[in-house]
């Protein structure tokens, strides 16, 4: 159908159905919450995801506060994301894990605002 749009989940205008970032708000993951680590679509109020089994409930690597896996924090709003402490790697992921997964050194916190715009 040309010209179909689906809502942003963050804010709720209607942008293209194949985007990676709002256009708008530019949060990543605009359509469906998945699973940080295997990708499948998991919904808010579920404890693991389906596909691999991973909790979905963590600590905040920034504030602390149990959240629940995604793209953002419940709590505080920044992007959860943390990177190699490897400065030849430097790979930013989810924090699914404490070691990097792809040269296996220590994860560090990242320098990411929160997130300025309406919920």
């Amino acid at each position: 159908m040309i010209g179909y749009q689906e809502p942003c989940r963050y804010c709720d205008e209607l942008i293209p159905p194949m985007s990676n970032t709002c256009p708008l708000c530019g949060r990543v993951n605009p359509h469906a919450a998945r699973c940080p680590r295997c990708r499948n679509p998991v919904q808010k109020r579920w404890v693991n995801c389906p596909g691999c089994g991973l909790d979905l409930k963590t600590e905040c690597p920034y504030c602390g506060e149990e959240t629940r896996f995604g793209d953002y924090c419940d709590a505080c709003d920044v992007r959860l994301m943390v990177r190699c402490s490897n400065a030849k790697c430097g790979l930013e992921q989810p924090p699914v894990a404490r070691a990097c997964s792809k040269c296996g050194k220590p994860l560090e916190t990242m320098e990411f605002p929160s997130y300025g715009g309406d919920k």
